[in-house]
């Protein structure tokens, strides 16, 4: 599979399109082969889905746990893959620095830090401490090509201020952040506030009701990337929970009728083997980075994509 080295360019690239790209997090090999066969051209890890697969609750899993889980998403993946880093896993800024350096070293094209401290007395850091976290993850990052996302938590940490975000992200992006993230915007006015006061690329998290816009929508406000959260795994829980209700409650399997074929799946998976063993070959021979789609066995600089694949537009 391309490296950190190729993938890290193809991420950075992503953000500089005219219209927003839609990045989905998965929380294993099986998600991630489906949303590269759906055409999505980059993945992204959830902190409190890699957390859910350990039975575990959001914040109570390692750094390393997290990047053993990042890397296998990497290890099956043809597209970019970023990283949610939390809080980079320690308050200090050279703790920060070094979570950078492990994700970078684990494949990661990107990935995210936070400036919410897991303490309960005192959610957001102190204004000075949180740059200075930005600021030494911002180093690191450039030392690898890596796309740094810095955060501003205060909406989903009952701070909803503003002006106090948008300070925030203007300082972090200063500090040498890539990419700038508010999850838990009110509404759209909040987006287009947030985008006309950065200078880079803004994330808009999708996943809470009544603050999950359309793509058009976000587009329009000036959103750059589009991220999912944790709602395809709460999708497939959903699923999961419907049908063993049914069992349990009915004794009934009428939800095997609408299930993915077992075939299906093993398409998808086999199309992503597929898709691995291609740029093994093109790496190890001395060819382009990346397999060109014309020659047998090629795929495209995005993810691998079935040929049966659905526009990802209307998907996302």
């Amino acid at each position: 599979m391309p490296g950190q080295s190729e993938h890290a360019p193809r991420f950075r690239a992503l953000h500089q399109g005219a219209g927003p790209f839609v990045i989905p997090n998965v929380w294993d090999g099986g998600s991630a082969a489906i949303m590269q066969a759906l055409g999505f051209e980059a993945l992204a890890t959830s902190s409190a889905a890699c957390a859910a697969t350990l039975g575990k609750l959001d914040g109570e899993v390692t750094r390393e746990e997290a990047l053993t889980h990042a890397g296998l998403i990497v290890s099956v993946s043809a597209c970019p893959v970023a990283g949610d880093l939390e809080n980079g896993f320690g308050h200090a800024p050279e703790t920060v620095a070094e979570t950078i350096r492990f994700a970078a070293a684990a494949g990661l094209a990107g990935g995210s830090i936070e400036d919410a401290s897991g303490d309960p007395a005192a959610p957001i850091y102190e204004f000075e401490h949180a740059v200075d976290r930005v600021a030494a993850a911002a180093a690191e990052a450039r030392r690898h090509g890596f796309v740094l996302t810095a955060r501003a938590e205060n909406f989903v940490h009952q701070r909803p201020d503003l002006d106090d975000t948008v300070r925030r992200l203007q300082a972090y992006e200063r500090a040498g952040a890539d990419v700038l993230f508010a999850p838990g915007l009110p509404d759209l006015a909040a987006v287009r506030t947030v985008c006309r006061a950065l200078k880079k690329p803004v994330n808009f998290m999708v996943g809470i009701r009544g603050k999950s816009f359309t793509v058009r929508e976000l587009a329009a406000a000036g959103v750059k990337r589009i991220s999912l959260s944790t709602t395809l795994y709460r999708a497939a829980m959903t699923g999961l929970m419907a049908a063993a209700r049914e069992v349990k409650d009915t004794g009934t399997f009428g939800y095997v009728d609408t299930l993915m074929r077992g075939d299906e799946l093993a398409g998808y998976l086999e199309e992503q083997a597929r898709a691995a063993r291609a740029e093994s070959v093109a790496r190890t021979s001395g060819a382009d980075q990346t397999a060109r789609p014309d020659q047998p066995g090629g795929v495209s600089p995005g993810c691998a994509r079935r040929s049966h694949s659905r526009n990802p537009g209307t998907a996302a």
